[in-house]
């Protein structure tokens, strides 16, 4: 069916059913894999009467992604399939899929196989004693030793200018109570929603796992998006940047009317020194760097406003299977 207005689901709030959302991107290789975990998954649910909803999302994939998931749609024609019309990005796709939640729960699952699904039965045990919120906190990864670094200086930042009690290795697999879905659903387009989730405030349960090192297919998690996924974090949540930008500019001011007074209080001394032509170019080549990195703070943050209220959809929705 083609879908041009999408009807959230109302009243269909199974208490007894996970939904697992999963977005997928050049993802051909680890569906079938990928699905033949989630299926071992629900017979294990299925032993607790609990049911497990399937939501595939496309964002745009080039590859047999598609033609994968809708083999799966025909093996378990409960299984939804939403297909975008491009890549919008797996926040977007992650956030469309949300809008099909129907179980009491919901867990957003990588296609990749690094975060291992058998790690479900355990949050979804949790839940049912009573946890809202059960995060899968990395211990260690297995990837190169480039994106092991960059995760680890980002989660540091991340720690000490945004939640400073964040899990140190990040996480992304998570089990969230159906109070989450509005908060999530709704948040802003640029947002980082592992981050935002646990910026709520509700108390998580925590489970430590190593991530997986990924053998099917290649990241396309490129270097662009890693620092975009940081600008998102740290100017979605913090004010850190406004306020050092005031207080570099104060000091700055401070200096500048400290130095002009030295030179009016010479001159009226009589003590008049020629000023030197490399000093000035240096003064003025920092002073010019230094308002052009200002500008550049606050253009980041006047684009983030901008790009809620010009009421661009966050993606659009090419078929529903």
């Amino acid at each position: 069916m083609t879908n041009t207005e999408v009807a959230l689901p109302q009243k269909e709030t199974g208490v007894r059913k996970v939904s697992v959302v999963v977005p997928v991107y050049y993802n051909e290789e680890s569906l079938p894999l990928l699905f033949s975990e989630l299926l071992k998954v629900e017979s294990s649910l299925g032993q607790q009467n609990i049911e497990l909803e399937l939501i595939f999302v496309d964002d745009g994939s080039g590859d047999a992604s598609l033609s994968e998931l809708l083999k799966i749609k025909q093996q378990r024609k409960s299984t939804k399939v939403i297909k975008l019309t491009r890549n919008f990005g797996s926040t977007h796709a992650m956030k469309t899929g949300l809008q099909f939640v129907t179980g009491g729960s919901f867990i957003i699952l990588a296609a990749d196989l690094q975060d291992p699904p058998e790690l479900i039965p355990e949050l979804v045990q949790l839940w049912l004693s009573g946890s809202k919120y059960v995060l899968c906190a990395r211990a260690d990864r297995m990837d190169p030793l480039w994106t092991k670094l960059f995760a680890k200086i980002y989660y540091w930042l991340l720690r000490f200018f945004v939640v400073q009690d964040y899990p140190p290795g990040g996480y992304d697999l998570a089990l969230m109570d159906r109070v989450f879905l509005p908060y999530l659903r709704d948040s802003a387009k640029n947002i980082n929603p592992a981050l935002f989730a646990y910026w709520l405030g509700f108390k998580p349960e925590v489970i430590h796992y190593k991530r997986k090192q990924r053998s099917h297919g290649h990241s396309r998690w490129t270097f662009s998006k890693k620092v975009k996924l940081f600008l998102d974090s740290l100017l979605g949540f913090s004010i850190v940047p406004i306020r050092a930008i005031s207080a570099i500019g104060l000091l700055v001011s401070l200096v500048s009317f400290s130095y002009g007074l030295f030179i009016v209080i010479n001159a009226i001394l009589g003590r008049t020194d020629v000023a030197g032509f490399a000093t000035i170019v240096v003064l003025i080549s920092f002073l010019l760097g230094l308002m052009i990195m200002m500008l550049g703070v606050i253009g980041e943050y006047l684009w983030r406003i901008f790009d809620e209220i010009n009421q661009r959809p966050e993606s659009v929705i090419d078929e529903i299977y």
